[in-house]
């Protein structure tokens, strides 16, 4: 299989969630056509992207949407539950810990980690309260984890992520405003990004007139 470009990856988790829809209200065909119009998009985008997997629908009829939602599922990696430590109990923190979706979706928040001695022991979520981040190791090596939540100030973040990176992290969603210097998979999100983007969308658009 070809590489698949990070942009199709990211809007195949977007698909997923549409299938999801689909299947909730009964639905079991979808054609690309129809899947485009609910992400506003061209349906000869959504086509292309789904073509890196292989032949997933039948000309003239669309897609199973149990069977691509399965596809996709597989494809994405959510065929297993997914274990995730937060490190910060801040406002990110706790919005992920009690972010019922998670779970759904096969991220289940195993731990949450701090070191404001005012957080730790308080519990944050249900069957959750926050440990001390001197306790990480000991965690990961009696319980394991596969993702970890860096919702840290930037100072702070990197010997973090060496941290996890040693332990046996797989991967990082980083909410800190900083570049980690690790080797494992990281995903930045940066909120200020998204409305910098969508500014620059007003801005240009032909609507702002």
């Amino acid at each position: 299989m070809e590489k698949v470009p990070r942009p199709v990856i990211r809007r195949l988790a977007v698909y997923l969630r549409c299938l999801s829809n689909l299947e909730e209200k009964g639905v079991q065909i979808v054609s690309s056509k129809q899947l485009a119009s609910m992400l506003q998009i061209k349906d000869s985008q959504v086509r292309k992207d789904l073509s890196y997997f292989g032949n997933l629908g039948q000309r003239g009829s669309g897609y199973d949407v149990k069977k691509l939602s399965q596809k996709l599922r597989e494809v994405l990696g959510l065929y297993k539950t997914w274990s995730v430590i937060i490190l910060g109990a801040g406002n990110i923190g706790k919005a992920l810990a009690n972010h019922k979706r998670l779970e759904q979706n096969n991220f289940k928040i195993v731990a949450v980690f701090d070191s404001d001695r005012r957080k730790i022991g308080r519990q944050i979520a249900p069957g959750l309260k926050v440990r001390d981040v001197a306790e990480l190791e000991q965690f990961m090596k009696e319980n394991g984890a596969d993702i970890a939540v860096l919702a840290v100030p930037a100072t702070v973040a990197n010997e973090l992520a060496c941290r996890l990176e040693k332990v046996g992290i797989k991967g990082i969603v980083c909410f800190a405003p900083t570049t980690l210097h690790c080797k494992i998979p990281v995903e930045y999100v940066d909120i200020t990004v998204f409305f910098k983007t969508l500014a620059h969308t007003i801005v240009n658009s032909s609507y702002n007139i």
